[in-house]
């Protein structure tokens, strides 16, 4: 009896030794290498980091992989966290905070979702080939891609070389946000076969043609050159919408408009939703560019407004395409009559083009709203439509400045993808001009209200990226799976 004892106990101590190693490595691992992905990611924006962060999803099956994506999500998106309380939404109190929590367990459940099938699709295929790698890394940036055109998706691989790497980034200028989230994978998967003569090559060769596109872009012929008046009101969101802060909000435009008067701006630039539905700027000289709500038949929008000068209606809009979940929208809010959350009270998407044609001097614009900023297809579909510079505007607040690092992360993408410059103005920040190279200029200082004159310019080119989207991902992805084929039926006549 004593030795059937003994003997259980060390069976069972056996046991519990392998359970931990099992954990430290299915468990620990997989969280702690999500989490250093997340850490990664813009505003950090080491993409050498990223690399170490990836290499050990060549191994994971679907459990370490959903770990690592969920653990790298809850890292990069904590700013979420910054919407509570929800009140000023309409929510009770006492719902604010696990509302808040539950939308960031669901972006990290799709996550973990997402990353699980990648890892067991990867495992399926056979990591250590390269044209399973390939196909793999290239799997994931389309879908990086396809996913921005969803409610879930912010930022990913694609936008993780941006601040620290711009010379990396400029790969984008050929294939886009989704091309250079493939590029990273290889090199992750390269590092973890330990290819070294291979893994240099490449390395070097992805700066080299990143940094031969930012040259490029740096020399694009500019047709015009375009002086705007911009506004950064520092309004708190919670706030916002009462007489006082609209009052001070009218001051700032009347300051804005004789400032631009004086120095002979083009037209004076407002950030998202900074006009109520129906009010009026009282620009007589000055044309208004200003992001508002409007009505449409019975539903509101969110809309890039285009006032010109000594109109008081405005005679072009752009309507925002890609909402914002609670915030804007609401699933299934148009059935169930859930759309009071909303602060305006329920908001439509508009059409899905990002082209707002304005005449001379403004020119042609991509318009970017907010969140549609993640969405890289649709804006250099924009800049092929003949949009000649990017505008975007946006409300950041009350999120705290990780986000706002985060999308002035994705402008510099979007100018170098397209090879445009690019005006950000958001009501505290970022409000800045980032050249077609991804150099930030001129950047104003965040969360503080102020009026300043800003010069871009507007060029006609249209970048590789813009001129074939993500064809190129398409035929390369092919000749993966041709060659993943291949191996196969050459193992099986083995």
């Amino acid at each position: 009896m004593k030795h059937y004892l003994s003997g259980g106990l060390r069976n069972g101590a056996n046991l519990l030794k392998d359970w931990l190693i099992i954990f430290r490595w299915c468990g620990w691992l997989p969280i702690a290498a999500g989490a250093l992905a997340g850490y990664a990611l813009p505003p950090l924006g080491w993409p050498w980091l990223m690399w170490i962060a990836l290499l050990p999803l060549w191994r994971f099956g679907p459990g370490g992989g959903a770990l690592w994506g969920a653990a790298a999500v809850l890292v990069s998106h904590r700013w979420l966290l910054a919407l509570h309380p929800l009140t000023w939404l309409g929510v009770p109190a006492v719902l604010s905070l696990p509302l808040v929590l539950l939308l960031l367990l669901i972006c990290a459940a799709a996550a973990a979702l997402l990353v699980a099938m990648w890892c067991g699709l990867v495992q399926r295929l056979g990591p250590r080939h390269l044209y399973s790698a390939c196909f793999a890394a290239l799997l994931w940036g389309l879908m990086e891609v396809l996913l921005a055109k969803g409610p879930l998706f912010w930022l990913g691989l694609g936008a993780a070389a941006l601040p620290g790497d711009r010379p990396l980034a400029g790969l984008a200028a050929f294939g886009g946000a989704g091309f250079l989230a493939a590029v990273q994978l290889i090199i992750s998967w390269l590092l973890w076969r330990q290819a070294w003569p291979l893994l240099m090559f490449v390395v070097l060769a992805a700066h080299g043609f990143g940094a031969a596109a930012l040259a490029f872009n740096s020399d694009v012929d500019s047709s015009q050159k375009l002086q705007l008046e911009v506004v950064q009101p520092a309004l708190p969101t919670r706030e916002k919408f009462n007489w006082e802060m609209q009052q001070r909000q009218r001051y700032l435009l009347g300051d804005a408009i004789r400032e631009a008067e004086a120095d002979g701006s083009a037209a004076v630039v407002l950030p998202e939703g900074a006009l109520p539905e129906g009010e009026q700027p009282n620009s007589k000289n000055v044309a208004v560019i200003s992001g508002g709500f409007r009505r449409d038949g019975i539903e509101d929008r969110s809309s890039l407004l285009w006032f010109p000068a000594g109109n008081q209606k405005p005679k072009s809009w752009l309507d925002k395409h890609r909402l914002v979940p609670i915030g804007e929208w609401v699933p299934g809010g148009e059935w169930l009559q859930w759309s009071g959350l909303s602060a305006v009270g329920g908001l439509q998407p508009g059409s899905g083009s990002r082209l707002l044609d304005l005449p001379n001097p403004i020119g042609p614009i991509a318009g970017i709203i907010c969140y549609e900023l993640a969405d890289g297809a649709s804006i250099a579909a924009a800049t092929r439509e003949g949009a000649e510079w990017l505008l975007a505007v946006a409300n950041l607040d009350p999120y705290p400045l990780q986000l706002q690092q985060q999308f002035l992360a994705l402008a510099q993408l979007r100018a170098i993808e397209t090879s445009k410059w690019l005006l950000s103005v958001a009501n505290t920040g970022p409000t800045a001009v980032v050249d077609p190279s991804g150099l930030v200029i001129n950047r104003l200082k965040a969360d503080k209200s102020k009026i300043a004159t800003m010069k871009l310019w507007r060029n006609k080119n249209i970048s590789i990226y813009s001129r074939y989207g993500e064809k190129p991902i398409y035929i390369f992805l092919c000749v993966s799976a041709i060659g993943i084929w291949r191996n196969k039926s050459n193992q099986m006549l083995g």
